[in-house]
């Protein structure tokens, strides 16, 4: 299993970075599955870069804020409109039980209309599991506004996890818990947001990976463009001894080489 960064920036796209979106592959015989983590806004234009989007065999979407799932939109347009190719088949989406209608009133659905057409959704709910070819998707609601849940995956012997946005939980300990490679949240400062529910610090993410035992790498992720990327680093490195990475556009982690080679393949930030 594989994962590939294609957009990391927190709660709007950035300069650099589209928003939240996560490209997960493995390889099975001559098959090579792939499933996306969130769609958020910018991030349809930069999975060009890596696969076909109209042929990922399942979208998996946190929770519903447009950072997250906004680009579910083109996507819709892109499988529906496309004057070369015919996509006959309706793209699998797995998400909060409320992302149907949700995207439908942002893509502004009229005379009856619905983005059902091109997307089969399937809504999830706290402990629920999803099994996705060679991916088994365990989801456990977290700690942030609205229906919004993190995600266990694995495939091949090796695990990711995937906190979505969240505050710290106790159900992050069942998703991080032995995980081969966490995607954590980092959009707060220690000391500067003090809102609670909504977003883990650098610290904190590495609190949960701590006490949740057995993690083999770090990866902050969903940093602002506002942020001090190398803020978040310290304060996570500040506690945590093991691999930690900053999420980067482009940036792959092959988990296959977790216990050999270093994970990251392209362009890890390490401090």
């Amino acid at each position: 299993m594989r994962v590939r960064v294609v957009g990391c920036s927190g709660s709007f796209s950035g300069p650099r970075s589209a928003a939240s979106c996560y490209l997960v592959e493995h390889r099975e015989g001559e098959r090579t599955w792939r499933i996306v983590l969130d769609l958020g806004s910018g991030a349809l234009g930069q999975l060009q870069n890596y696969c076909d989007p109209t042929e990922v065999d399942a979208y998996v979407i946190s929770h519903l804020h447009p950072d997250h799932c906004i680009d579910l939109c083109g996507l819709y347009v892109m499988h529906t409109y496309d004057p070369h190719q015919p996509h006959p088949e309706r793209i699998d989406v797995h998400g909060p039980a409320d992302l149907a209608a949700h995207i439908d009133r942002a893509y502004g659905v009229h005379d009856g209309g619905t983005l059902r057409t091109a997307m089969d959704f399937h809504p999830v709910t706290d402990g629920h599991t999803t099994r996705i070819g060679p991916f088994e998707l365990l989801w456990r609601r977290v700690n942030h506004p609205g229906d919004a849940y993190g995600v266990r995956v694995t495939a091949g012997g090796h695990t990711l996890a995937f906190t979505g946005d969240t505050d710290d939980t106790p159900a992050l300990d069942e998703l991080l818990r032995d995980a081969h490679l966490v995607l954590a949240d980092a959009a707060f400062v220690e000391g500067r947001d003090s809102a609670e529910g909504i977003h883990l610090t650098g610290r904190r993410a590495a609190q949960a990976a701590l006490r949740a035992g057995g993690v083999r790498e770090l990866v902050l992720t969903h940093i602002p463009p506002w942020n001090d990327q190398g803020a978040a680093m310290g304060e996570a490195r500040g506690i945590w001894t093991g691999p930690l990475h900053l999420a980067m556009p482009g940036l792959m982690l092959d988990l296959e080489e977790v216990d050999g080679e270093p994970c990251p393949t392209t362009r890890a930030v390490s401090v």
